[in-house]
């Protein structure tokens, strides 16, 4: 065959990808919208991204199972998903994709197949959860991102329900200035979806949705805008111990979610500890920090298959607010120092916070940050000194199995690239990914040290919402 032969073969090859994306892409939307099913692939979405972005997800799920898993075989899994009577939930098409090309030959055809997978999501065919009402406390980084998620996830079965922003003050400049940054953010992009502004509600409705802006400044009657049996989310970082919020508890209110870590109340990284909560009879919860969040998965999985003796954790983490553009007076010295041209060294409870998730590794971690001058996206390096010998493909096989079966799938990301930077993490829904080819061990097999990316501001707002739909007893069945 000659080369120009060879060129057009290979041209056509990939059109017909293509053209198979396009019809991925479309049963994908037929699922979500006519029968309220979500599918992802390898827990990445798969709704608003384009055709490459599904070529490169198919790249990545060949190096992450170490099995070819072709668009064809993922397509044809989606039509085949697509003629089930199923029950609103969310599916995971790679992984199912996966197992159909290592069990196919025990099967007749793709339907047998589905109908012993997912016979419990075809068993319950008016399964649906009743959406909870969230009033958002607070509307800075964490409180926007939760909204474009609330928002966003709203046609998936209705879940969770924003309903109403609580902020400091209200006028027309304010509420047209916390519209505009809902829709453009310098580090997430700008969000697709349409908005309008209602001043004289005092509202916006985006996508279709009626927000209602309320000012904390004065008595809130929840009731008199129809919200009812809701769960608050305070992510303003003021008010973090029980007393202080429980005064956000009423009649309408009867759960608060912390997004910072809480004082004499539950601190949940959910995935890790979430079953070990009261949901019924405690209020009251904290989703602990980001760093605990994109850490304690990690130590999780280790201290379960080869015990942690002990460890330092050091935190690389992107400025945040609380710190000075410039130099400048603050209550912690060297966060005065200007964040934007500086690297800080300052102290983190990371160590600390970690022993109130897994209470077997108290006093063995200690923990330190260093802010640097990037506006998002972190890394942990975690060194682990431990019980049992390992090796490098040892925790490079724990982790990825953990990243794909098993209570973390949503948690832990594992990453192949060899090029892995800050930057490339932005947007990642799992809020550990696990860098796994900088592993490292050392000669004596028992100390070893790996490199945790997390987007300090995405990735945890993913778990706040988690945890949110857990507490509030709205979460959908799923295959994953």
């Amino acid at each position: 065959m000659s080369r120009q032969s060879e060129y057009k073969n290979d041209f056509e090859k990939y059109i017909e990808k293509e053209k198979t994306v396009i019809d991925l892409i479309n049963y994908t939307g037929k699922l979500l919208y006519e029968k309220g099913v979500e599918l992802v692939f390898f827990r990445r979405h798969l709704i608003d991204i384009n055709i490459t972005e599904i070529l490169r997800l198919h790249h990545y799920g060949k190096n992450f199972v170490k099995k070819p898993i072709s668009v064809f075989e993922t397509s044809k899994m989606t039509e085949e998903l697509y003629k089930l009577n199923l029950c609103p939930s969310k599916i995971d098409v790679g992984k199912l994709t996966h197992e159909w090309i290592d069990q196919k030959q025990n099967f007749k055809n793709h339907y047998d197949f589905l109908n012993k997978k997912l016979d419990f999501l075809i068993k319950n065919p008016d399964s649906q959860p009743n959406p909870k009402d969230v009033v958002l406390y607070g509307f800075g980084r964490i409180g926007r991102l939760c909204a474009r998620e609330l928002i966003k996830q709203a046609g998936k079965g209705q879940q969770l329900r924003l309903r109403a922003i609580v902020i400091r003050s209200i006028d027309e400049k304010s509420i047209k200035k916390r519209a505009s940054l809902l829709l453009q953010d310098s580090v997430h992009g700008r969000f697709s979806g349409s908005l309008e502004i209602n001043y004289e509600e005092n509202s916006i409705i985006v996508n279709g949705q009626n927000i209602k802006f309320l000012s904390s400044n004065e008595d809130i009657n929840f009731k008199s805008i129809g919200i009812n049996n809701a769960i608050l989310i305070d992510s303003t970082g003021v008010k973090k111990d029980r007393e202080s919020l429980s005064t956000h508890l009423n009649k309408e209110i009867k759960k608060v979610l912390l997004t910072a870590p809480g004082q004499s109340i539950p601190n949940i990284v959910y995935g890790v500890n979430h079953k070990d909560i009261d949901i019924e009879n405690e209020n009251i919860f904290s989703a602990a920090s980001c760093t605990t969040n994109a850490i304690a998965p990690i130590l999780h999985v280790i201290n379960k298959e080869k015990k942690i003796i002990s460890g330092h954790i050091e935190t690389i983490h992107a400025y945040t607010n609380d710190q000075n553009l410039l130099d400048n007076m603050h209550q912690k010295s060297r966060r005065g120092r200007a964040a934007a041209v500086n690297m800080v060294i300052t102290s983190t409870g990371a160590g600390k916070a970690i022993s109130k998730i897994i209470p077997s590794l108290d006093g063995k971690l200690t923990a330190n940050a260093i802010r640097v001058p990037t506006p998002n996206g972190s890394l942990a390096i975690i060194h682990l000194n431990l019980e049992d010998s390992t090796s490098k493909t040892e925790i490079q096989e724990l982790l990825r199995k953990a990243a794909l079966e098993g209570d973390l799938v949503n948690q832990i990301k594992y990453s192949t690239n060899t090029e892995l930077v800050s930057s490339d993490i932005i947007g990642t829904s799992g809020c550990s990914i696990f860098d796994s080819n900088s592993t490292l061990v050392g000669k004596n097999e028992k100390s070893i040290t790996l490199y945790i990316w997390y987007d300090n501001e995405f990735g945890y707002t993913k778990q706040v919402i988690r945890l949110c739909k857990y507490i509030s007893k709205v979460r959908r069945l799923h295959y994953y």
